[in-house]
Parts: C-alpha cells; sequence; structure tokens
C-alpha cells in the first residue's frame, strides 16, 4: 500500500526502525522534498532523535501531559494551552502568538506539540501561521489522535460555533506515536479512540473491522501488541485516502463517515468527539440501508461491536436541531452536502445529499 504523498511511515520494534513504505511529495511551487514522517512504536523518550539540532525547541501542551509527563520537558521553553475543546479557539492561539514573542521566537524555531487532537490541532495552526510558518512535530498521546486526528495534515480552531471553522492544511514534520503512552488515559477518553479506528475498518478494510471484533477485550484491556496492530492499520488506511486527496476535494471526504452528524451530536451535548462520532455512524449506517442497499446483518454488525467497545450507539437529540447544527458544517455548499454511506462493511461511497433528505 502506498502512503501519503507527503508521508513516509515506519514502526519500531527492538530499537530497530522497519520501513512500511516511503514516498515523497515535491511541491510543484517550492521544488522542494517534503516529507512528514509517521513514527508508530517508537518512546516519546527518544523524541530528541528526531528534533533539529540547530533550532529552538518550543513545546505546546496541556496540563494532563505536564502532570504525568512534566519532567521530560524540565529543560525545554513549555506554553501550557487550557485543556478541552472550549480552547480551541483564537484567544487561544493570540495567547500562545504572545508567549511565543516574549520567548523571542523566529523563523528558525521549531515548535512541538505533544497532547491529543486538541494540542495537536492548536500547535499545528499556531506553527503554520506564525511567522507566515516555522516548522513543527507532533507526539499523539491519545488513541483518538494517534489514528486520526494527528495524522494528514488538518490543522485548525473553532469560531462562532462552527467546527475547525479556521484552520491550513500544513504538515508536520513528523508524527511520533508512543502506544504506550496510552496507558495513562482515563478509561472514557481511551475508549472514546476507538470509534475513530471502527470508522476506518467501517469505510475501507473487512479486514481489520474482524480483527477488531476478534480482540475487542484485548483492544480493551490496553493489550500494547493489539493497539499497536490497531493504530498501524488505521494510519495506513487514513494516508492511504490522504495520498489521493491532501485538501479533501475528493477521495478525502470518505473521513468523514459518521461526522456530519457525529459533530452536530458533539457541539449540542458536549459529549466526546469519539462517543459522538459512534452515534454518527450509526445514523449514517442505519441511512445507508434505505440510500445504498446496506446489508442489515451488516449494520447489525457494526452496532454490535460498537456496543462491545463500550461506545454510545444511540441519541437523545432531536432531527431538527441536528440539522440546525448541520447548517453550520463547512462541508455544506447552499442546501447539500457530501454525505458518505456504507455499501457494505470495508466499502463506503460518497453523494450528494440534500440537507431536507438527512
Amino acid at each position: 500500500m502506498r502512503l501519503p504523498c507527503c508521508c513516509s511511515i515506519f514502526f519500531v520494534c527492538n530499537q530497530r526502525k522497519y520501513y512500511l513504505c516511503g514516498v515523497y511529495f515535491f511541491k510543484m511551487f517550492k521544488l522542494k522534498i517534503h516529507r512528514s514522517q509517521l513514527i508508530i512504536g517508537e518512546s516519546y523518550l527518544n523524541i530528541a532523535d528526531y528534533l533539529p539540532a540547530d533550532k529552538q525547541i518550543i513545546v505546546i501542551t496541556d496540563a494532563c501531559i505536564l502532570k504525568y509527563y512534566g519532567e521530560f520537558f524540565r529543560n525545554r521553553s513549555v506554553i501550557e494551552i487550557g485543556m478541552g475543546e472550549k480552547n480551541k479557539s483564537l484567544d487561544t492561539v493570540a495567547d500562545i502568538y504572545g508567549r511565543l514573542l516574549e520567548l523571542s521566537a523566529d523563523r528558525s524555531c521549531f515548535i512541538l506539540a505533544v497532547g491529543g487532537g486538541v494540542v495537536c490541532d492548536i500547535a499545528g495552526f499556531v506553527a503554520s501561521t506564525y511567522m507566515r510558518g516555522v516548522s513543527f512535530g507532533f507526539v499523539s498521546t491519545t488513541l483518538l489522535s494517534q489514528v486520526d486526528a494527528s495524522i494528514g495534515g488538518k490543522n485548525g480552531v473553532n469560531f462562532g460555533g462552527y467546527k475547525n471553522m479556521v484552520g491550513v492544511f500544513s504538515q508536520p514534520q513528523f508524527v511520533l506515536c508512543d502506544t504506550s503512552m496510552l496507558q495513562t488515559l482515563t478509561e472514557r477518553d481511551f475508549i472514546s479512540g476507538f470509534s475513530e479506528i471502527v470508522k476506518a475498518a467501517a469505510i475501507s478494510s473487512y479486514e481489520l473491522f474482524e480483527y477488531l471484533e476478534q480482540n475487542v477485550e484485548k483492544a480493551l484491556a490496553r493489550d500494547n501488541e493489539i493497539i499497536r496492530h490497531l493504530v498501524i492499520e488505521s494510519v495506513k488506511i487514513k494516508a492511504s485516502v490522504v495520498e489521493t486527496d491532501e485538501r479533501e476535494q475528493g477521495k478525502r471526504r470518505i473521513l468523514n463517515f459518521g461526522h456530519t452528524y457525529g459533530h452536530a451530536i458533539e457541539a449540542i451535548t458536549g459529549v466526546t468527539h469519539g462517543e459522538a462520532v459512534s452515534m454518527g455512524m450509526i445514523i449514517s449506517a442505519r441511512l445507508s440501508i434505505s440510500e445504498c442497499g446496506f446489508p442489515q446483518n451488516h449494520f447489525d454488525r457494526l452496532e454490535r461491536l460498537l456496543k462491545r467497545l463500550k461506545l454510545p450507539v444511540t441519541t437523545n437529540v432531536n432531527r431538527q436541531d441536528m440539522l440546525q447544527s448541520i447548517l453550520k458544517d463547512k462541508k455544506r455548499e447552499n442546501n447539500v452536502i457530501q454525505f458518505v454511506y456504507l455499501k457494505n462493511i470495508g466499502e463506503a461511497i460518497i453523494k450528494e445529499a440534500k440537507l431536507s433528505s438527512l
């Protein structure tokens, strides 16, 4: 399987690096190679091996990461941001700009984000816009960010009730995923990450879906071998999609399966992103039965797997409230949206749908 035009990926086992694939992307307007490494299995303790030795390193992270790994940053300049989706705002971005100026950060600095999706989104946006762009990398610390949020080059913040409304496409130099860091996650945050793994399998890999069905108990017990396999396979799926459509003009939209309703549920109820996407997938899969002939037995398997993973499959949010929230979806064009349906487990299609039909 080829990986994204802007990425190479390898995993680390017993201190030896094994490349799964390496593909380079040449920026036509810059005439130079841009490479983003996706590093799975490396210890965060070895992060210095991937950081530029001749640049000022500035870490952006949150209080939870500092609680568990603060000693690791003892000799680094650290900018701490608030936790949670409410902090993905331009106010937070402005505060970080101010701190960067206080630290005399110039165009040669390197920003290292250590955290989950919120931290990586904010730090990536800041790095991409500060002084018209500085280099950056991620140490991804949550299951959700390791399999989805930190991969693909999307960086943004919320604005005016619109999720990720202000943002850029910009690739980090690397994303390091140390699965051992997942042991410090709360049960809720850990389980939340499985929704994006299920999504990846549902849209692109029947084999991964079966593997997850067969290993639910071990996955929930945080078996590192199982989790590492799930992370690698999920990243390969997302990377292969991003390769063909880095800026979401076509095929990359299949990664939004469950997200149209999921974002609405998340905005209205405040549940975690993963929980909202789980409920959104069930709504979308149910629509897929009538719209695309998605088999009922496949729907039942999807619902059963989400339940076994302790993810919610129902919501009390009424349809009208969800549609009002979907009107704020940045992917909407007039009264239509490119909606993702399932034809089978492992096969998704994109069809234009009128909002009135959802």
